[in-house]
Formats: structure tokens, C-alpha cells, sequence
């Protein structure tokens, strides 16, 4: 064991010399999180939403069905009471909620005015703001249609809610996609690089002839890593707080632990590209092409996954990175436990298990 605490303090003063991989793992963060956080927007083009219709008349039946038919919207759910909204949002599948009151239609027809609400989940501002936005369009355009053979226009109300962000910062969206893109590029990228840059200098062998076995002095070589990524989370975590006024409304251990998890699936990543590379400008360059651009794209926290097609859809589910974000997003913004995020952890547990596996043994084939 002493060995082995040996071969991480080595790895430490390493890193603690080499002043450029010390930015990379400090500095870069900390620039990322307040630039992201203040300065990128971005646009959303559909989304599932639930209906609950307390007034089940012909007026309140053809305005779903002209909701229904529009390409924006898929409508994912029918409620049948309040009180079962915000665990529809809870799960996760919708972004939008409509609510029509009873006497929905009576109160057009004969009041020639008439209240509907919007709920959205505005932990993605851009996203709320978007559906509204369409919503609102679509019963613009039916009002007009009715208002055509009346000599009283008829006018539908809508009272908006936004859940989790009612202030529709977007700090609230970036905060947990900067997190998943910084953890997943300083650990995949320097784990690899650290390794790749032994094999470069033809330490590796010299190490591996030391007594500690194989498997344990790539740990080494990972685990300050790990403990400098959580450093990372935590100063993200102080700066959204304190900076960004982005709350922690749910478990910070259950968050911290979840990111420790995602955490070490980045560092398996990060070991299988050194398995596959020789060179630290190889693995470098398959770090930032072969992880940026997924965890980017694929993730969900710049283009929503529901506007892609269903190939690439089904490709963003092998990204570890969004099944984190999903989960930053439910304990940080939403405030939930575990009961909501318990799949997301098992992916992500089953990814690490997989990643280690096929890493540590190509490893040693590379090296035997």
C-alpha cells in the first residue's frame, strides 16, 4: 500500500511541475463556467407536452387536436388532475403542461372570454420561452379562425408558469452541461496524456517492472485526476452559487457522489485512449475530436436530443455526458433524490464497469 500512495504522491508533484497541465485542470474550468454561464443562449424547436382538460367540450377537443397537429409538439401525456403535473415534469419526458379549466368553452362562447395556463420546465430558459412562444402562436391562430363569422371576437387568456426557473436564467441550463464538459475533457484528455506521455519516454516498462502490479499503477496515475476533477466540482459549484445565484435544491452529497461516479467513467475513457495511442498529440487530438464534439452535441444542454433524428438519438445514449446531465439537472435544479435519478446511475455505473474492463485489459495486451 505504501507503494502504491508512493506512485500517487509521484503523480501529484508531476502534475504540480508541469504548470500548462495545471491551467488546463484550474484555470480552463474556472473561465469556462463564468463565460458559458453569462454568455451562450440557445433555441429549441419541439418538445412533448401533457394536456389536462378539465372541460372535455368541442372547443377545449379542437384546440388539442390543432396543438396535436402541429410539428412542434407531440402531445406525450393526458393528465386528469392537478395534483399530477409536477410529477409528469418530475419524470423527465415533458417540457410543457396545458391546462384548461372547466366551462372552458361556455366561458368563450358566451363570455367571449376564455383563461388557458401554460406550465413549462424552465430549467432550460431558452426552451420555455421557445414553447410559449409557439404555444401562444397556435392559439393566436385559433382565434382567428373562430373570430372569422362572430361580431364579437372571442379571446382565450393564457396564464403562463415556469417550473424551477421562473426567472429564466440561463446560468440554470449551462451550469450542469459545463460541468458534464469539463469533467469529461480534463479527465479523459490528461489521464491520457499522462499515460501516453510514459510510453512516449519509455518510463512505462520501467514502472511496470516495479512491484506494484500493473493495474494498480495505472490507478496511481489516475487518481489525482479524480481528486483534482472533484476540486473542479466543487469551485463550479461555489461559482454558480455565489456568482451565477444558481441554487443546489437537492442533495449535495447525492451530487457530489454522482459526479465522483461520472467522474471515474471519464477516467476509464481516458484509459482506453491511451490503449489505442501512442503519441500525446494522437490522444490529445482523439481526446478533443472524439469527446468535445458528443458531449456537446449529444448531451442535451445545447441542442435538445427530441429535435434530432432517431439514429442519432439512439447514438446520444452511449454519451455518458448526458446521462449526467440529465442528473445534475434533476438534483441541482429540480431538487430530487435518488428515486428520480436511479436509472441515469446505473447507466453510468454500467458504462464505467464496461469502459475499465476493455481498457485494463488492452492496456496490458499493448504493454505485455
Amino acid at each position: 500500500m505504501k507503494q502504491f500512495f508512493a506512485f500517487v504522491k509521484k503523480e501529484f508533484f508531476h502534475i504540480w511541475r508541469d504548470k500548462r497541465t495545471l491551467f488546463i485542470l484550474m484555470g480552463i474550468p474556472i473561465t469556462q463556467i463564468i463565460i458559458f454561464g453569462f454568455a451562450l443562449t440557445n433555441e429549441v424547436k419541439n418538445s412533448k407536452i401533457a394536456v389536462l382538460d378539465y372541460a372535455r367540450d368541442n372547443v377545449s377537443q379542437q384546440l388539442i387536436q390543432k396543438i396535436a397537429a402541429n410539428k412542434y409538439f407531440q402531445i406525450d401525456k393526458s393528465l386528469y388532475s392537478y395534483q399530477q403535473v409536477e410529477p409528469a415534469f418530475k419524470e423527465g419526458k415533458i417540457k410543457m403542461a396545458i391546462v384548461f379549466p372547466q366551462n372552458f368553452a361556455s366561458d368563450l362562447l358566451h363570455g367571449n372570454k376564455a383563461q388557458l395556463q401554460f406550465i413549462t420546465d424552465a430549467t432550460d430558459p431558452n426552451v420555455a420561452t421557445t414553447l410559449v412562444n409557439y404555444m401562444n402562436a397556435i392559439v393566436k391562430d385559433y382565434q382567428t379562425d373562430v373570430n372569422k363569422n362572430t361580431v364579437y371576437p372571442y379571446t382565450i387568456e393564457t396564464e403562463i408558469r415556469m417550473m424551477y426557473n421562473p426567472e429564466l436564467k440561463g446560468a440554470y441550463s449551462f451550469v450542469p452541461g459545463v460541468m458534464a464538459l469539463i469533467l469529461m475533457l480534463t479527465c479523459a484528455m490528461m489521464t491520457s496524456i499522462a499515460i501516453v506521455k510514459e510510453k512516449e519516454m519509455g518510463t512505462m516498462e520501467v514502472i511496470l517492472v516495479s512491484p506494484l502490479k500493473p493495474f494498480r499503477v495505472i490507478l496511481a496515475k489516475a487518481v489525482p485526476y479524480m481528486l483534482l476533477s472533484m476540486i473542479n466540482v466543487i469551485s463550479i459549484l461555489l461559482l454558480s452559487v455565489f456568482v451565477l445565484d444558481v441554487p443546489i435544491r437537492g442533495s449535495l452529497l447525492l451530487l457530489l457522489s454522482e459526479s465522483l461516479l461520472f467522474t471515474i467513467t471519464s477516467l476509464a475513457l481516458g484509459l482506453l485512449i491511451s490503449s489505442l495511442t501512442n503519441s500525446q498529440q494522437v490522444a490529445m487530438l482523439f481526446s478533443l475530436l472524439g469527446l468535445f464534439l458528443p458531449t456537446t452535441v449529444f448531451s442535451g444542454y445545447m441542442f435538445p436530443i427530441e429535435n434530432m433524428p432517431i439514429p442519432l438519438q439512439i447514438i446520444s445514449n452511449i454519451v455518458p455526458a448526458k446521462w449526467y446531465y440529465n442528473i445534475v439537472k434533476a438534483i441541482m435544479i429540480k431538487g430530487l433524490g435518488i428515486a428520480a435519478v436511479w436509472k441515469e446511475t446505473l447507466i453510468l455505473l454500467a458504462m464505467t464497469i464496461v469502459l475499465f474492463t476493455i481498457s485494463i485489459k488492452k492496456f496490458k495486451t499493448r504493454l505485455a
